[in-house]
């Protein structure tokens, strides 16, 4: 562990705090304004939200996983867009020079990700490539001292405010598989870099994604992460493997929001001389609810615990994103339900999130990609 109980128990108090007091007040403006305040990016980067994840050595708070699940529970409490700018720093954003990047790579980069004077982005997805990342068509040709990148990449979180992306190239265009893939470091203005105008989206107002696009962008040999070409696919999934996890912990988080809503407009909205709380009907979507968000819970905090001890997780980290991202939409529905046609209004906040959670199940690997990791570690366990 990173942080001694006590000071974890600060850390989670505080940002318990910072996000229930200062962010959920603003959710109806940024959705409306599809903007996060500066001052309030001012002040997750002093709180230092950017870094969770990042070694001490270089400016973070070296979090282990079981530590950033507990702060992530916090965090989804809120609107994610909150949790999206500050997540790519945390998560695909940064991981990948952290797990495979060269000491100088390190240097260069994570104190700048791990204060939030630079956003990190994760650059996988194509026009023609998304589950089926092997199949990717941005190439990264060898021309001298350095590579030439061609190609696009699609619904990129964070593009817009990046300084950097990670970016997955086919450096060996003979192999067509996961092999001839590698990752490389590329800097925002850099020649040939593009960033496409921001998507509008079913929701996540106030969290960006945009096409970035290659166009003879020409980068150093320097900029391969870890300096070896051939093995991008596989720091990519191994990055994933930590998201998952993330993703799955921030899904109890918001579970926990929406009950915590629904239950109170349940207890103060009557109906037929009662609040509808004392009605069973309602009473069986509540219980429904909670006891999902608590097998989440629990899922996730035993797959963080098992990562920190050191074993594989590839299975348990798809099982937990596979189950908490399905729990999310199942609840976000019920409260909708429970607060009738008033969770069908926006000044509610339940609709909101009714939108905002259906993209859970979508990135950092569909439900689908999530059954199919599940399912063939199954089969490569039964056989070995």
């Amino acid at each position: 562990m990173a942080l001694d109980p006590e000071t974890l128990e600060q850390l989670v108090g505080t940002v318990r705090r910072f996000v229930r007091e200062r962010l959920v007040p603003l959710e109806h403006q940024v959705a409306e304004t599809d903007e996060i305040p500066h001052e309030v990016v001012a002040e997750m980067r002093e709180l230092g939200l950017f870094g969770l994840s990042i070694p001490e050595e270089f400016g973070g708070l070296g979090l282990s996983m079981t530590e950033e699940v507990k702060v992530a529970f916090e965090l989804g409490w809120t609107s994610p867009a909150f949790r999206s700018l500050l997540g790519t720093n945390n998560g695909i954003g940064a991981q990948g020079i952290v797990m495979d990047g060269t000491a100088e790579q390190k240097a260069q980069w994570l104190p700048k990700l791990a204060s939030g004077e630079v956003i990190g982005s994760f650059c996988l997805t194509e026009p023609e490539s998304g589950s089926d990342a092997a199949s990717l068509r941005t190439s990264a040709r060898r021309d001298g001292d350095g590579y030439v990148l061609n190609g696009t990449k699609r619904y990129i979180t964070n593009a817009p405010e990046a300084g950097i992306y990670t970016v997955m190239a086919r450096t060996d265009p003979e192999k067509r598989g996961a092999s001839g893939i590698s990752a490389f470091i590329v800097e925002r203005g850099t020649p040939g870099l593009t960033v496409a105008k921001p998507d509008r989206k079913m929701g996540q107002r106030g969290a960006h994604t945009a096409d970035v696009i290659f166009e003879d962008c020409r980068v150093p040999a320097s900029a391969v992460i870890g300096g070896v070409e051939g093995v991008g696919f596989k720091t990519a999934m191994k990055v994933l493997d930590r998201g998952r996890l993330h993703i799955a912990s921030v899904c109890v988080g918001v579970a926990e929001r929406l009950i915590h809503d629904a239950l109170s407009y349940a207890m103060d909205r009557r109906q037929f001389g009662q609040p509808i709380a004392e009605f069973q009907l309602i009473q069986a979507m509540l219980a429904d609810s909670r006891t999902e968000a608590y097998a989440a819970r629990c899922m996730v905090e035993d797959a963080a615990r098992r990562r920190d001890a050191g074993e594989d997780v590839n299975m348990l980290a798809s099982c937990c994103k596979l189950f908490a991202s399905e729990m999310v939409g199942r609840v976000a529905d019920r409260a909708v339900q429970i607060l009738g046609g008033a969770g069908y209004i926006a000044d509610y906040g339940v609709e909101r999130f009714y939108r905002d959670v259906r993209l859970f199940r979508l990135y950092e690997g569909t439900s689908q990609i999530q059954q199919i990791v599940i399912a063939r570690n199954m089969i490569r366990e039964a056989r070995s």
